[in-house]
């Protein structure tokens, strides 16, 4: 059983500062505490190769990356005709070495499931990269039984989100040998952190399995409080 519990980009607000070190650069400190972090800014534009090992050379031997893909892949190309974007990320992403952990791939709400175009896209991936794909749709048709079941072919893993688009959304699917949680605050997303509550629910939820657990809700801070308050739960249960 592997738990890893992290935020979205590695930012240590005012507030939470005295839970990490002083000394070091922001990735630094965040990697003396907590044990993965997911990159979105691959999500947005390129990074250089100096970027990537840098930030692979700055966390410790078993600190991994889970890595956003390119928006010109899923919100642009919309799976089609992206075979050199795919590898030119592939290949960025790669000066990660072992520390990469999860391809992160989001879809746009409006795209509709089509067997035609994602199934030979998400073949093709897979046959690239050997290590964990989550993918997170978010429009209905992808919420099926037999587009679960294809994903669990592929060995790819259909992220749990909250707030949830679809009832769906909120539980993990595909393949879930390991799942990926990602938590964008709520009510408010991006913005509200989670109640002490819900993050008793979640703890419960992750004990035993394999997963990663990933908050988002970095508007005002509140991500890295929760991580924190999660973690803790976690290292007593």
């Amino acid at each position: 059983m592997t738990i890893r519990i992290g935020c979205a980009g590695w930012s240590i607000p005012k507030a939470h500062a005295g839970a990490f070190p002083t000394a070091g650069s922001t990735l630094e400190r965040y990697a003396q505490v907590f044990d993965c972090v997911e990159i979105n800014s691959s999500f947005y534009r390129p990074h250089r190769p100096s970027t990537w090992r840098r930030w692979g050379d700055s966390v410790p031997a078993d600190f991994r990356f889970a890595v956003k893909m390119p928006k010109a892949i899923s919100h642009e190309c919309r799976l089609r005709a992206c075979d050199g974007l795919v590898d030119a990320f592939l290949d960025q992403a790669g000066e990660l070495a072992e520390k990469l952990g999860w391809l992160l791939l989001q879809l746009p709400p409006g795209l509709v499931f089509d067997p035609a175009v994602a199934l030979p896209f998400l073949e093709q991936l897979r046959g690239r990269h050997a290590g964990p794909i989550a993918c997170e749709p978010r429009h209905r048709s992808w919420f099926r039984a037999d587009v679960d079941q294809a994903l669990r072919d592929l060995h790819v893993a259909r992220v749990a989100a909250d707030p949830a688009r679809v009832p769906r959304a909120a539980l993990p699917g595909g393949d879930r040998s390991h799942i990926y949680l990602r938590l964008h605050g709520s009510p408010r997303m991006y913005y509200d952190a989670y109640p002490r509550q819900v993050l008793r629910r979640l703890a419960k939820r992750m004990r035993r399995r394999h997963a990663w657990c990933i908050f988002d809700n970095t508007t005002l801070g509140h991500a890295t409080g929760n991580a924190l308050e999660l973690q803790a739960m976690l290292s007593v249960s």
